[in-house]
């Protein structure tokens, strides 16, 4: 077998056939603590490609710590070729505060791809730019809906590469979006270095979701077997195909009050449907949400008030003949039928 060199990161070497979790530094506190971001890193003793895994750019996002989590505890990568970075929660200071941003107030994935001498978000973004995208091949990058709200599980990709929308389709989320990116974000920046990244979303924020955690799980193993990283046996094999969608558009509020949803993701609508309502508290006034055009429910607020204006149903359109209904009633039974986590391990 050929030698294969250790890995650097953050000047610290890892051996092949060995794993490490290694803590990039990323600041002082105002409480003279250091801040880290800890990146766990397993360097396979044979070649292959660098692959990472990011979760909680966002804070609040947490669905994508338990995903890396379970991730790590497969049998799958003890016998990985290639290397895998793991960084379960990139923005710690907004994860420990239960925070969308930074204490600043900034927004880490609209302050890629940083500068060394920036705010705190935009070293943050330049650390994480430098030690793990320019590092790797290829990576995925899990978000969730924001607080009171709720997304399907979903991958948004921009390729440059053909392969990169083949890897898309194998992960088997529900849909796929394909989206531009947007200037700032790390899907943008990352894409500016030549590595492409599969944006998984899923879920409420602060909020696990069994389906969504299992899907993603899933679908990172399926990715890491087509790269050759893993071999086939014990990953899921592939059953439903993804609902395509180029477009989807946000139905808004008509009026403030109180929302009562009739619909819920995952199901399809029609243009003219009834999907919701909403009353002032006394029920002297009630209006009707309705589909402008139809599609699939791929996200939808959780929160019963809301005020006019307030985003309170994603709707994605496609062509495909299969209703995504089927489709993904399909995955719920596949992943239904893998077995079931122990409670410790959900909570």
């Amino acid at each position: 077998m050929p030698n294969r060199r250790s890995f650097e990161i953050g000047g610290i070497s890892v051996e092949p056939g060995t794993r490490k979790t290694i803590d990039l530094p990323v600041s002082t506190s105002s409480a003279n603590y250091p801040v880290t971001m800890p990146v766990h890193v397993i360097h396979g003793r044979r070649d292959g490609p660098t692959m990472f895994v990011s979760a909680a750019i966002h804070g609040d996002e947490i669905i994508g710590v338990e995903i890396v989590r379970r991730l790590l505890r497969t049998k799958h990568l003890n016998k990985l070729a290639g290397t895998l970075l793991a960084v379960p929660i990139v923005n710690s200071l907004g994860f420990m505060n239960h925070s969308r941003y930074l204490p600043d107030r900034r927004d880490l994935n609209r302050c890629f791809p940083g500068s060394a001498k920036g705010a705190l978000a935009s070293r943050l973004a330049n650390l994480f730019m430098n030690e793990i995208v320019r590092k790797s091949s290829v990576g995925i990058d899990m978000h969730s809906a924001a607080i009171h709200r709720t997304n399907l599980p979903q991958i948004r990709v921009s390729p440059s590469k053909p392969e990169t929308m083949e890897l898309a389709k194998l992960f088997g989320a529900p849909v796929i979006l394909t989206s531009k990116t947007r200037e700032g974000s790390l899907r943008y920046s990352a894409h500016e270095e030549g590595v492409d990244i599969l944006l998984y979303e899923a879920g409420e924020g602060l909020r696990f979701d069994e389906f969504a955690v299992r899907a993603g799980v899933s679908g990172i193993l399926r990715v890491m077997h087509k790269m050759q990283m893993i071999a086939s046996r014990g990953v899921p094999a592939l059953k439903t195909q993804s609902i395509m969608s180029k477009k989807s558009y946000w139905l808004r509020a008509p009026e403030g009050g109180l929302l009562r949803t009739y619909r819920t993701i995952g199901e399809e609508v029609d243009s003219g449907d009834v999907i919701g309502a909403i009353s002032d508290p006394f029920g002297q006034m009630e209006t009707e949400v309705i589909a402008s055009d139809g599609g699939l429910i791929i996200g939808r607020a959780n929160l019963p008030v809301v005020n006019e204006g307030d985003a309170i149903f994603h709707i994605a359109k496609h062509t495909q003949n299969t209703t995504a209904e089927d489709n993904i009633e399909s995955l719920m039974g596949q992943l239904d039928a893998e077995p079931l986590f122990d409670e410790d391990e959900i909570i």
